[in-house]
């Protein structure tokens, strides 16, 4: 596919992103993967085996809405997690945007509770992620880190075309956070919030605080 100039080349920005998170130690390594929408249905993710903190335009592939290769680099292959990514923007039409991370608070808080769901507290933090009601009851589901993670994208499917989310995030077990969003803004406003509440509950934890 050619690509069309006039259109916004989101790139950039996750570039920037992702060197951020490396920075605050959430993709280490080469951990964790970002992805952005753009209008025909087509997204760019984050190449596999990529440092985040050295990222460059060509270290992206971009996705047909079908799952098909449509651009890339020479030798360059997509993140493991493309068939994730994919199923959050077909079953959320208005995200434009996937990330990622691996940070250790979300891999924490996973192992707080058996079950397949994290109460968060009440914080005011949770205002940002669209909950406003007082002394609220949010929800963020938790799934299984399978070896293949096309089993990890069929779990998700079932559960949220049974069950939507209540917010736009889920964790993996023992591997890390994903969340979506309708801009990039918001979705580095999602992980930025979700760290600091995750944060509290360990801290809260070691405190021996009731949260």
């Amino acid at each position: 596919m050619e690509l069309n100039p006039t259109l916004p080349d989101p790139r950039l920005q996750l570039i920037a992103t992702a060197r951020y998170f490396y920075q605050q130690g959430w993709m280490i390594g080469t951990a964790g993967n970002l992805s952005a929408r753009l209008a025909d249905g087509s997204f760019w993710i984050t190449a596999s085996g990529k440092s985040k903190g050295e990222l460059l335009l060509n270290d992206f592939v971009l996705i047909a809405p079908d799952g098909k290769i449509e651009a890339s680099a020479t030798q360059v292959i997509p993140s493991a997690e493309t068939a994730i990514h994919q199923l959050v923007y077909r079953l959320f039409p208005k995200s434009l945007v996937c990330y990622h991370i691996h940070s250790i608070e979300s891999n924490l808080v996973s192992r707080l509770v058996e079950g397949d769901s994290l109460l968060l507290p009440p914080l005011e933090m949770l205002k940002g992620l669209g909950v406003w009601q007082e002394n609220s009851c949010c929800i963020v589901p938790i799934f299984v880190n399978h070896f293949q993670v096309a089993q990890i994208a069929d779990d998700i499917k079932q559960r949220f075309v049974a069950t939507p989310p209540q917010i736009s995030a889920f964790i993996i077990r023992d591997h890390g956070l994903t969340v979506w969003a309708c801009s990039l803004e918001a979705a580095r406003n999602y992980i930025e919030l979700l760290d600091y509440i995750f944060r509290y509950m360990v801290a809260a934890i070691r405190l021996g605080i009731n949260i």
